[in-house]
């Protein structure tokens, strides 16, 4: 196979939302079961996440999210915390 696994890295703006959703239903169906996505939350997001950073949390699409504040992983504890990636 030419795309053995296949990675999404995705930041926090809204327009990448529906290629999520489409690579989550993808994952659901079995059609590319190799798909990890990742969802970054914006560097702004201090105390909550953002609209896009919540559902992906809250409904367990991303694989892992990653939020660059102590106090948001602390809040969401499924989050990780990396620090700046600035």
């Amino acid at each position: 196979m030419w795309l053995e696994r296949f990675q999404i890295l995705c930041d926090d703006l809204e327009t990448c939302t529906p290629l999520c959703v489409i690579a989550f239903l993808f994952k659901l169906l079995g059609v590319r079961s190799s798909i990890f996505f990742l969802y970054v939350e914006n560097v702004a997001r201090v105390k909550k996440l953002s609209l896009s950073g919540f559902m992906h949390y809250k409904l367990r699409k991303a694989d892992q999210l990653f939020v660059q504040w102590p106090q948001l992983q602390n809040k969401y504890p499924r989050a990780h915390y990396v620090g700046s990636l600035m």
